[in-house]
């Protein structure tokens, strides 16, 4: 049975300030026919799933066709599918199945660039300079008397310059073009008309097709600085606006702003709550320019997703987050992985537990005492207000996969570092479902996935897990069932309570308690609580260590049924 009715009463608040959305990498999702690759038909088989699990809403990373030098965040068509993921019509067919079974679907839309096979770029790079054509993207000049040098010091996201030479039709050398990412990702060039009346009219070909949301890509870095001026830093590649800039050429600027109060008009437009939820790289009090009552209704959390697991960093960060938002009436949102960083059963179980900017080192990792903190941080995420992103295989547990053959990484990262960052394929691994051996129910049996599967992952497949007590799987599901059925949870402020050193206590509502242990010592709980949902074995009336409980605070700790 449905758990949420996908079309809200007039009165009733927002679906998305409370949800618990579901990232999709579709490429290691399901694979329907065999070919190794995620696809719609195998997420369609496997949306029951989602609604046993508790989930609110799906976020599907990018699926249109696409060259796959990024994964899909190069994007060649913006109103197709990926001849590889299926058609339009599965994907019309899959958003209503999900609508009745009360998920909703948000969309990865990618505005900062388009991939180089897009028909735009193609007719770029034969148009001559200063052609309506090159108008689209950011085509400039080189600098030196024979313009052999780059327009200007900007650095590549995934490694080097972020300027690529074009070749004339007669073989010398021609204009450059802005990529901040790879060369396969050329920037579109945001001050023309025609590419901001592409978008809108590409959000509408969606909303019409019953979308209920977009995930934006990129989202501080759509504005650059009309004079391109140098940044002065040589070696700066940072995502977000550096602190040592000022007024930064490319991230972070006024500009975006305009573009987004268009699109909210849109969406507005159409019945029921959609959303919207920036992927904005920026400081914190630059955050609420995106969360005007007229621009985007949610952004990601990045600063809660690359804490370490210690209490007074967590504390401190979801204070600072709720401080910034809550005066805007903007609900937070709670992330611990995604397609971009290490699984967080990886990150907890290192000596330094945040999210590190040194990728060309492995540590040594605790897969046990990870998985223990990865369990008390699913309780300590989900129990917090505002929306929480999920994604997936964490309800599995599954760690980052390390160790995949040099010759099958696909991340950009690997190349343009010279062979040094291995990039984020290792939480891209396809998902193992059921069975014993690879593919573990990702595909056919006989298939081979894109990416090989760790062997050990057969006591993780979804088949292994479910209906296990104790399991990553079960821990999940109850929790978004307690999550769901407890008033506590609904929109409720966050109180801090008394906690001895080493542990975190909140309340939510009048009843509801979270406690969290991030210490070796076993902390007693209060008399007066009754358990509602533990990460981990209550013994004696005391919290282990890398534990959290929900408790449900009575006069005789009696716990609601």
């Amino acid at each position: 049975m449905p758990h949420s009715d996908p079309h809200r009463t007039p009165t009733a608040a927002p679906w998305w300030r409370t949800a618990v959305i579901y990232q999709i990498y579709i490429r290691s999702f399901a694979d329907g026919n065999g070919d190794g690759m995620g696809d719609i038909a195998g997420l369609r088989s496997r949306l029951p799933y989602l609604a046993e699990l508790g989930a609110d809403a799906v976020w599907i990373n990018p699926w249109y066709p696409s060259p796959m030098a990024d994964g899909g965040y190069d994007v060649a068509d913006y109103r197709g599918i990926d001849p590889s993921f299926g058609t339009v019509t599965e994907a019309e067919e899959m958003i209503a199945e999900a609508h009745a079974l009360g998920i909703r679907v948000v969309l990865d839309l990618v505005p900062n660039h388009t991939s180089h096979e897009h028909p735009w770029f193609t007719e770029a790079l034969t148009a001559p300079p200063g052609s309506a054509a090159r108008e689209r993207y950011i085509f400039r000049d080189g600098r030196g008397p024979d313009g052999s040098r780059p327009p200007n010091d900007w650095r590549s996201r995934f490694g080097g310059r972020a300027w690529t030479r074009t070749t004339n039709a007669d073989g010398s050398p021609g204009q450059w073009y802005l990529h901040l990412f790879a060369p396969e990702q050329p920037d579109l060039n945001w001050a023309c008309q025609e590419v901001r009346e592409e978008f809108e009219s590409i959000l509408r070909f969606w909303l019409d097709r019953g979308v209920d949301g977009f995930r934006i890509d990129v989202a501080h870095g759509l504005d650059k600085h009309p004079d391109l001026p140098d940044i002065g830093l040589p070696e700066e590649a940072v995502f977000g606006p550096d602190p040592r800039t000022a007024d930064h050429p490319h991230w972070d600027r006024d500009g975006v702003h305009g573009i987004y109060r268009s699109w909210r008009a849109i969406a507005d437009g159409y019945a029921g709550d959609r959303l919207f939820v920036a992927e904005a790289h920026v400081r914190d009090e630059r955050l609420a320019g995106y969360l005007r009552p007229d621009e985007l209704h949610t952004a990601f959390n990045f600063s809660y997703l690359r804490s370490p697991w210690e209490p007074a960093a967590l504390r401190e960060v979801i204070d600072s987050s709720l401080g910034a938002l809550d005066p805007l009436g903007v609900p937070s949102t709670w992330v611990l992985s995604n397609h971009d960083v290490p699984r967080h059963v990886t990150r907890y179980g290192r000596s330094d537990t945040a999210v590190g900017s040194d990728e060309t080192v492995t540590p040594t990792t605790d897969l046990a005492l990870g998985t223990r903190r990865a369990r008390a941080a699913a309780l300590l995420m989900l129990a917090l207000p505002g929306s929480a992103y999920l994604y997936q295989g964490e309800e599995l547990g599954l760690w980052e996969v390390e160790d995949l053959p040099e010759e099958l990484l696909q991340d950009p990262k690997w190349e343009r570092s010279g062979h040094t960052v291995r990039g984020r394929d290792g939480c891209r691994v396809p998902l193992p479902w059921s069975g014993s051996a690879p593919p573990f129910g990702f595909g056919p049996p006989g298939s081979a996935p894109w990416l090989p599967q760790p062997a050990a992952w057969r006591e993780l497949t979804a088949q292994a897990q479910s209906g296990a007590p104790g399991s990553m799987l079960e821990l999940y599901r109850a929790a978004l069932r307690l999550r769901r059925e407890q008033p506590g949870f609904a929109g409720r402020p966050l109180r801090w309570l008394d906690a001895p050193k080493g542990a975190l206590v909140f309340g939510r509502g009048p009843n509801l308690r979270c406690a969290v242990n991030f210490s070796s010592t076993p902390l007693p709980l209060p008399a007066d609580c009754g358990v509602l949902l533990a990460s981990d074995r209550i013994e004696d009336g005391h919290l282990p260590g890398d534990t959290a409980v929900w408790l449900w605070r009575s006069g005789r700790g009696q716990v609601p049924s």
